[in-house]
């Protein structure tokens, strides 16, 4: 038995590495987990991994922060959950744009019931790409998803009458990225990487055809094997996350409202689907600035819904790259974890 370090001195490394541990299970582009943390006896590092950027599909890194931003705000929740006070410093510095954020402790916090029931929502959290039930959501439950994210940045509910401009936007996207075979390539190897690397799309959550929605669904290049049924979109709400800027601290920042919503919808029982391709057209990425009307830049559309109970439950979860491949543990004595 070792006395070297107390209780006190372990706790927060072991604190670092569970909640790296459960930020690995946010939402990402395409699932490419594009993040490093790097853990240390007194703090968390978040690190953007270049190697796991869409070069094609998003060179700006818009997709690649958001999701980082996501995969920071599920690790807030994480050590709020487990008793700990932290503070997150992003970009801590101008040299390294690459280091996104670090997270310290200052001691022990009472736990509250909303972060456990975030942090079981981050356990069950998941994307159904098929078609919505006819229920709506309720109003107070659509209150409190746009609540969550409008505590981390900026969500715009869009009106019936804007959802079909978002529709032809999505539709003009999706022509042009077809159009693309550097984008086509990078599609093929995400969504047929999965079973080899624990990361990308695996057939099991692809749609097994094109939903008949007014907002359509990405088109992924091929069918997958997820059944889809004759629902349509009717009762699902859209909405855009959007910010001040346009820029990766931008970006960051709106990935954690975006976590924020999504948790805070699943525990409520609603269906959130990212709609990335849409903003990554720069036409059809100006047609959300407009219908915006000069709020701020639009940074991904979201399509929020009640599940089809008539489906056989869930769809299957993606795959997770291995805990050695996004968690660094090197700095830590072992006498700490």
């Amino acid at each position: 038995m070792r006395h070297e370090a107390t209780a006190v001195d372990r706790l927060p490394a072991v604190a670092f590495t569970d909640a790296a541990t459960a930020a690995g299970k946010a939402p990402s582009i395409f699932n490419t987990q594009p993040w490093l943390w790097r853990v240390h006896p007194e703090r968390l590092d978040l690190v953007a991994a270049r190697s796991r950027q869409l070069t094609a599909g998003d060179p700006q890194g818009r997709q690649l922060m958001l999701s980082c931003g996501a995969a920071l705000h599920h690790a807030r929740i994480a050590l709020a959950a487990d008793g700990w006070s932290a503070h997150v410093t992003r970009f801590p510095q101008a040299n390294d744009p690459d280091l996104l954020a670090t997270l310290v402790v200052y001691g022990r916090t009472p736990v509250t019931m909303e972060a456990l029931r975030l942090a079981h929502a981050i356990r069950i959290r998941h994307t159904d790409r098929r078609p919505v039930s006819e229920r709506s959501i309720p109003e107070v439950g659509l209150r409190a998803v746009a609540a969550a994210a409008c505590a981390e940045g900026s969500l715009h509910i869009l009106s019936s009458n804007n959802v079909a401009e978002l529709g032809s936007a999505a539709g003009r996207a999706a022509a042009v990225e077809a159009g693309d075979p550097q984008i086509a390539a990078e599609l093929t190897y995400w969504t047929g990487h999965a079973r080899l690397s624990g990361a990308g799309l695996p057939d099991s959550v692809l749609p097994e055809h094109p939903t008949q929605t007014t907002v359509p669904s990405r088109d992924f290049g091929r069918p997958g094997t997820l059944p889809v049924g004759g629902g349509h979109d009717r009762t699902a709400v859209y909405a855009l996350l959007f910010g001040d800027g346009d820029g990766p601290q931008d970006w960051l920042r709106a990935g954690e409202a975006l976590s924020a919503a999504w948790l805070t919808a699943t525990t409520i029982g609603v269906s959130v689907v990212p709609l990335s391709g849409v903003v990554e057209v720069a036409a059809s990425w100006h047609t959300l600035w407009h219908l915006l009307a000069g709020l701020g830049h639009p940074y991904l559309a979201l399509r929020l819904g009640i599940a089809d109970p008539e489906q056989h439950g869930p769809p299957p979860r993606t795959p997770r790259l291995a805990v050695t491949q996004v968690i660094d543990t090197s700095a830590v004595p072992s006498d700490q974890l």
